[in-house]
């Protein structure tokens, strides 16, 4: 239920000032909308990487939060850390070119991309061993040679 709108003192908003007229969400359904809980929630605000507006007790979440959480969500997806997550957004400059911000990303995807790469060679590797051991198990129960090996 989005109860406020925008208007709110500059003191408690977020670092930007909201749009007028801009709808709030509150951190149920900010939850609700992208699969997270109120603990997540609460961690990236301790973390520094949301700023709901407070209203009391409530917190009251903004476009540009819901902007940062999709590029939070999507972060810890590909395997950034909270911290590269956290370089890259506070980068972002709404009056500016984002060179630096773009900059940052890109190596920051290439690294990631690379250490994802390895991984999966790893994981190849570690499937291609197990067909192999499921494929002599299946051999040795098929032929019965586990009833001759154990009475060895």
């Amino acid at each position: 239920m989005n109860m406020m709108r925008a208007g709110m003192p500059a003191a408690t908003a977020n670092d930007v000032p909201n749009e007028p007229g801009e709808e709030l969400t509150r951190i149920g359904e900010m939850a609700k909308l992208f699969g997270v809980t109120l603990r997540t929630l609460r961690f990236y605000e301790d973390k520094g990487l949301l700023k709901p507006i407070r209203d009391g007790a409530t917190r009251l979440y903004t476009h540009r939060d819901k902007a940062r959480l999709k590029l939070i969500l999507l972060g810890r997806k590909v395997g950034f850390s909270l911290r590269d997550v956290k370089q890259i957004m506070d980068l972002y400059d709404p009056a500016g070119s984002n060179m630096r911000q773009l900059k940052v990303t890109l190596d920051k995807s290439e690294k990631q991309l690379a250490r994802l790469d390895r991984q999966r060679a790893l994981l190849d590797e570690a499937i291609v061993d197990l067909q192999q051991l499921v494929s002599v198990v299946r051999g040795k129960l098929a032929d019965g040679s586990v009833q001759n090996a154990a009475a060895n």
